[in-house]
């Protein structure tokens, strides 16, 4: 790679940086559309800034949520004697004079009126944070400075592109698959860089995996919400019964630290966080959390970087924007339902420093996460769960999913909901419509997502199943079975009967006559792409051959029945996909 000389001072980029570049420039000749990179921590991030910025031909302003960043972006760019103006009340400096302003956006946010002049491209790092509200501080920058110039481009970086309880921030990545929704905060990823690429060319230092032997908390007990996070009071009671394994956990850290030169431990709760600095070496320890003032928290990084401390404890506020190479050892005290927030956690200690040939990583938390998992997009649906591979039967794209796979390793069944593969027919693309998991609308049997209240083909409203569930246990001729499985057997020829069963015994059956087009037809509606492990359309002809694959069928999650006169409880509906309030059987 060639290297750049500016004002006496040589830098090179790393091929992928220069990759990262060279995507952005082609990406912005051809469209405006927001655009974000996707680069591991440690993958220097700054140094893409600083190239694009000197690339730049007008003024361009450079955006970070921590003054950190913004001072970490600024020094990394005006080191290869560049000039540029720094707006951060944090730092104490407000200007906008230089042609690459490096800002906060809360300080430049409540200044949009000194923002008046012709900008080429905002820069945004972190840039996870950025949110869809039309309202918001990155928006109300974005529309001020597009008042001056409507072809203004706006990149993002970020090494964790997805949220959970928000999803993916882009729309299109360019390897060719869909990710977030229409009105993600960016349209498309132009360039992604694995973090197994970085740590096997060594531009990172290997992590050492090490499985504690010492006590673990067990989390599994605790309900996370929709953004994966666990209440605080829930996580204090937990752990205020178990101070006898918080106590030998920090004597496992203190041994397994001896040979080490920085220590960060990342605590579930503030009072958790407490009581960890109680068990470890008082002059030698120091704590961050949400309320530690700046000038406080400014000086025990100033004092943990130059190693004048050996442990930092932190609760949730230096994932992102922390900076400290010599960290060797990395303890996780904390559960996280989210695979990107465990891969930032770990890659504070993955940076490169002298003296440093791994990090070791000590998970008490039972996170169970590989840390080369690709971010599946969704909230981990039970603990035994991972993600897996599964082809589209239609385009053939392969996805990825939270899965089970036996001890051999083939899928025994995903969560997937719809293909992400983007087709292209040379004139648009647009997202593959196949469906592994859908809800059929009653009015013109589309299938539609199945959390979907509207369908997507002819805009009816979709019933929701809560209410199905709630309406029919209010009548009185209405049975609801939570279903926990369903058999098959052969009447007559073609005749075959399908009986559902719930936790209590109940049972109620359905008939099928495969003789009959139209009652052929209606079973395949239901079960035709509902069978274990198989994920392509399977036709049954004859009834002997449904019978055969009978313990394959995946049963509804609830069966509605209603009682008829002269035939008894007969299927009314059946609830396949369930995700609402009720609860539904255990089918394990």
């Amino acid at each position: 790679m060639a290297s750049k000389l500016l004002g006496g001072t040589i830098y090179t980029l790393r091929p992928y940086q220069q990759d990262a570049v060279n995507n952005t420039i082609s990406h912005f000749k051809k469209c405006n559309d927001a655009a974000v990179i996707v680069l591991p921590t440690g993958a220097g991030k700054s140094l893409v800034i600083a190239e694009l910025a000197r690339l730049a031909k007008h003024k361009i302003l450079v955006l970070a949520h921590v003054k950190e960043l913004v001072q970490q972006n600024a020094e990394k760019y005006m080191s290869f004697d560049l000039q540029a103006s720094i707006f951060s009340a944090g730092l104490k400096k407000k200007s906008l004079e230089k042609q690459v302003t490096f800002a906060s956006i809360q300080s430049i946010a409540k200044n949009l009126d000194l923002l008046q002049d012709f900008y080429s491209l905002i820069i945004i790092d972190e840039c996870h944070r950025v949110s869809e509200s039309d309202d918001s501080q990155y928006q109300q920058v974005i529309q001020q400075i597009k008042r001056f110039n409507t072809d203004l481009k706006v990149l993002g970086l970020t090494a964790t592109p997805y949220r959970l309880g928000i999803g993916w921030i882009y729309y299109q990545h360019y390897h060719g698959f869909i990710r977030g929704a229409k009105d993600s905060p960016f349209k498309r990823c132009i360039y992604e860089l694995p973090l197994r690429y970085m740590i096997q060319n060594g531009y990172l230092t290997p992590p050492n995996e090490i499985d504690p032997a010492s006590t673990n908390y067990d989390f599994s007990a605790l309900n996370t919400n929709a953004f994966g996070g666990y209440a605080e009071s829930d996580m204090n009671k937990l752990l205020s019964a178990q101070t006898r394994a918080t106590k030998s956990i920090i004597g496992h850290i203190i041994e397994s630290s001896q040979n080490r030169q920085g220590v960060m431990i990342f605590a579930a709760t503030v009072m958790h966080a407490k009581e960890i600095t109680g068990y470890l070496p008082e002059n030698n320890t120091k704590l961050i959390i949400g309320d530690t003032k700046n000038t406080a928290r400014d000086e025990i990084i100033k004092e943990f970087k130059n190693k004048k401390i050996k442990y930092l404890i932190n609760v949730s506020v230096l994932t992102t924007g922390f900076d400290a190479p010599h960290v060797d050892l990395i303890a996780i005290l904390r559960p996280t339902e989210s695979v990107s927030l465990y891969q930032q956690i770990i890659g504070r200690g993955l940076r490169l420093a002298d003296n440093k040939q791994d990090c070791i990583v000590l998970d008490y938390a039972g996170n169970d996460f590989n840390l080369y998992h690709p971010e599946v997009g969704s909230k981990r649906p039970n603990p035994d769960s991972e993600p897996v591979q599964v082809l589209c039967p239609s385009c053939g794209f392969a996805n990825v999913f939270w899965g089970k796979v036996d001890d051999g390793g083939k899928l025994i069944e995903h969560y997937g909901r719809r293909c992400q593969g983007l087709l292209d027919d040379g004139q648009s693309q647009q997202q593959c419509d196949f469906r592994f998991r859908f809800k059929e609308c009653d009015s013109c049997g589309a299938e539609n997502d199945i959390a979907a209240r509207q369908c997507n083909q002819c805009d009816a409203v979709m019933a929701d199943p809560d209410d199905k569930l709630r309406a029919a246990l209010n009548l009185k001729n209405a049975m609801v079975l939570r279903c926990s499985g369903l058999s098959v057997i052969q009447l007559k020829e073609q005749l075959i009967k399908v009986s559902y069963y719930d936790e209590d015994g109940a049972c109620c059956d359905e008939v099928y006559d495969f003789s009959n087009k139209k009652s052929r037809y209606v079973f395949h509606r239901y079960y035709s792409r509902r069978v274990k492990g198989c994920y392509s359309q399977v036709n049954w002809s004859y009834a002997e051959e449904v019978v055969a694959a009978g313990k394959e069928l995946l049963a509804p999650d609830f069966v509605i029945a209603k009682q008829h006169k002269k035939y008894g409880w007969q299927v009314s509906e059946k609830i396949f996909d369930y995700e609402g309030s009720y609860r539904k059987a255990d089918k394990s």
